[in-house]
């Protein structure tokens, strides 16, 4: 399950929202991750305050499944979404209510003809920010260069409702901020590579 599996994320099939709406308690504080493979990330942050909702959005169904198979084996607080997050991330959540939200390790798409496919495009970026609470933040986070820099490019283009909370065009030097890690980022730390990283706020 770990192993990158590309879909065509430009395939009209996404067009049409067919997963399930996330379950929300009123109240409860909301962290999103979109794109989130395996859940790691989530699952631990989980364990280590289970007073929250996790909510992970993915456009690989098997993942979604897997991912709430798990959740509830351990009872922790974790949903998937099945969801192409540039075409329906508006309608999942109400505004306002997500405290952070994680982009951690996206598909690099490296093929020059495929970079209409990299996850996080100004579409989705204008779709997120009215989600997030004041106060609220986005946290990105990379191993190819590339990727971070291209993504920089579009929060630094909707520069009207992002705000880098080091500076325009900086990336965040202050490591990961939130105490856990995904399988990728657990293998670049064993594997001694740099990972680029970035936190906006809502302006």
């Amino acid at each position: 399950m770990r192993n990158r599996q590309h879909v065509n994320v430009n395939a009209v099939a996404f067009e049409t929202f067919t997963g399930e709406m996330p379950k929300i308690e009123p109240g409860r504080i909301i962290e999103l991750e979109i794109g989130c493979a395996d859940a790691q990330f989530l699952f631990e942050r989980a364990e280590a305050d289970p007073s929250r909702h996790y909510i992970g959005l993915e456009i690989r169904e098997p993942l979604v499944k897997a991912v709430n198979r798990n959740a509830k084996e351990l009872g922790l607080p974790v949903q998937a979404i099945f969801v192409h997050a540039s075409h329906h991330l508006e309608k999942l959540l109400p505004k306002g209510s997500v405290r952070h939200c994680y982009l951690n390790f996206p598909d690099p798409w490296f093929k020059r003809k495929h970079r209409d496919r990299r996850m996080i495009n100004e579409q989705l970026l204008r779709q997120l920010a009215p989600l997030l609470e004041p106060g609220g933040d986005v946290l990105m986070q990379s191993d190819v260069f590339d990727v971070a820099l291209d993504a920089m490019h579009v929060f630094e283009t909707c520069d009207d409702i992002y705000e880098n909370m080091r500076g325009p065009w900086t990336f965040w030097k202050e490591g990961n901020p939130f105490g856990v890690r995904s399988w990728r980022e657990m293998n670049c730390e064993e594997n001694n590579m740099p990972v680029w990283r970035m936190r906006y706020v809502p302006r």
